[in-house]
């Protein structure tokens, strides 16, 4: 992969990845800082994820326009952990959740995502940005709450009161409107939320303004809040399991995701296993430098793209830059507003809306895809990310299995006038039954009930054209019928058997006992050779 990608590489290609990289990283210090307050953790622990896993997942990931980091999703997530477990569970969580993922790609388990249906990717995603939006509400007014969810955060303010401060209220206010109406064909120059942030920091540190800033960032890549081996403790690892897996099930799907969006604008596929595995290691190291689980960004990765990235090396310049930027910048970070990471962030949040999406499902009134939406929405922020997606999926299972167990069946009597084989005058208590659907224990009875009216027929004519497949139960009630109308000296032949009926047949032993020539291409040449 590696020889492929740099054949060829040259200056004019170099350059290409560090303009690229350059510009990346222009839309990453502001994301990479809000992520990481947003998370509950600090500033710091969003950019130190940026420039480590921009080094180390970019190197070893599955494509090379994949940019990793911290996300917003994934500092929804963390919010809850970080609430319950404080930041040493959040770095145990995050190493959980790197041995995750690399089983996963070593055992190639990316096709997993696969399974979840598109209607809980866009109800979990709208779900995220709900959480993502209020969750900043103390940053964004200045205002103080307690809780570990967002609906305890919410309700303590009936006892803590809500006083919004008008300086800080002002302050995300206006970056909020500014990201709005900042022309896009100057964003793709300069990142309109890079020119917030320093046009506030700025505002602030002139005025000396009473706001809450991020705070200290250290001028080292190694955290002094990061996870100690001599920490570890049983009981604990134990606890983090279950946030361990949530978090890697948000990376691969992320992650994955991120990947097929980006192939589609590059025409090359992504490696999802390699690329699980790179994600799996970065995870696993990024909490021994006091970093938060990262994934791929596929706000980050759409601009490497569009910004010419022509290897892996712009993901690792992205990182370089970013960590120039800490060792000289740091004192002057500390100072950025809280309440501009906070206007950035609720821009996010609403960006980050599959609104074509849910427009889509609207639009065409999809009942069962609405229900999958609004029940994963729901259940992403009252309960947690796993519960959510596993609602979303159960949920998703019965809707299909009800939808297919409606089986068609229709009977019609022959008209021997209409054959143009048969004698004139001569009449026959024949019936052809057409089924449409696949036979299995959900549409058995169905089946059964609609075969009653028939077991007086001299012959049944069975047109199986429309039955993709057939299991156990339902091969019973085609058997019973067939004793059943043997005993009485009546017919039963079948047409047009798909071959994964076929196969069923031939498996149960039924295909020997009602004999080859019970089988035929359609009910036309039934008719021609029995007449």
């Amino acid at each position: 992969m590696l020889k492929d990608e740099f054949k060829g590489y040259n200056l004019a290609k170099l350059a290409k990845d560090l303009m690229a990289g350059l510009t990346v990283a222009a839309v990453a210090i502001p994301l990479a800082l809000a992520f990481g307050v947003s998370s509950g953790a600090t500033a710091a622990a969003g950019l130190i994820t940026a420039i480590v896993a921009g080094i180390l997942i970019s190197t070893l990931s599955g494509a090379y326009y994949q940019i990793s980091g911290p996300t917003g999703a994934m500092a929804a997530v963390l919010m809850g952990v970080i609430a319950q477990y404080g930041l040493k569970g959040v770095f145990i969580a995050t190493l959980i959740a790197g041995i995750i993922l690399l089983l996963a790609g070593i055992f190639k388990l990316g096709v997993l995502t696969t399974f979840i249906p598109a209607p809980v990717i866009t109800g979990f995603t709208s779900g995220i940005s709900i959480i993502i939006a209020f969750g900043q509400l103390d940053n964004f007014f200045g205002t103080h709450s307690t809780g570990g969810s967002l609906i305890e955060k919410i309700g303590s303010y009936s006892s803590l009161g809500f006083q919004p401060k008008l300086a800080t209220t002002l302050m995300a206010v206006l970056v909020v409107i500014a990201l709005f109406i900042f022309p896009k064909k100057w964003n793709k120059v300069v990142p309109a939320s890079l020119i917030a942030i320093i046009v506030t920091t700025a505002i602030t540190m002139v005025f000396k303004l009473d706001v809450a800033t991020v705070g200290k960032i250290p001028t080292s890549v190694i955290s002094g809040d990061r996870l100690q081996l001599g920490s570890l403790d049983l009981q604990t690892v134990k606890n983090l399991i279950v946030p361990g897996a949530s978090i890697a099930l948000l990376g691969m799907i992320e992650s994955l995701l991120c990947g097929a969006s980006a192939g589609r604008m590059t025409g090359k596929a992504l490696d999802s296993n390699q690329e699980l595995i790179a994600q799996g290691i970065g995870n696993m190291i990024l909490p021994f430098f006091g970093g938060i689980p990262a994934t791929a960004a596929i706000a980050r990765t759409s601009v490497a793209i569009k910004s010419g990235a022509q290897t892996r090396l712009t993901g690792i310049f992205h990182a370089l830059a970013l960590l120039v930027s800490m060792l000289l910048l740091a004192p002057i970070m500390a100072q950025i507003p809280l309440a501009a990471l906070a206007g950035v962030l609720v821009v996010t949040s609403w960006r980050m809306n599959e609104w074509s999406a849910i427009k889509y499902l609207f639009k065409n009134k999809f009942k069962s895809a609405l229900i999958l939406f609004f029940l994963t929405l729901v259940s992403t922020v009252i309960f947690d990310l796993s519960t959510a997606i596993m609602m979303g999926v159960m949920v998703g299972i019965v809707i299909f299995v009800a939808k297919s167990s409606i089986l068609d069946v229709v009977v019609e009597d022959v008209d021997l006038s209409k054959v143009e084989t048969a004698q004139e005058g001569l009449k026959a208590d024949w019936a052809v039954v057409y089924i449409t659907g696949p036979l299995f224990f959900m549409s058995a009875d169905r089946l059964d009930k609609a075969l009653q009216p028939l077991h007086e027929r001299d012959l049944v004519i069975f047109s199986l054209r429309g039955v993709p497949s057939i299991d156990n139960t339902a091969m019973a009630v085609i058997q019973d019928f067939y004793q059943d109308a043997q005993k009485k000296n009546h017919e039963v032949i079948f047409s047009s058997v798909q071959p994964n009926v076929m196969k069923m047949f031939e498996r149960s032993g039924f295909e020997e006992t009602a004999g080859k020539d019970a089988f035929y291409f359609s009910v036309d040449r039934v008719l021609k050779e029995i007449l």
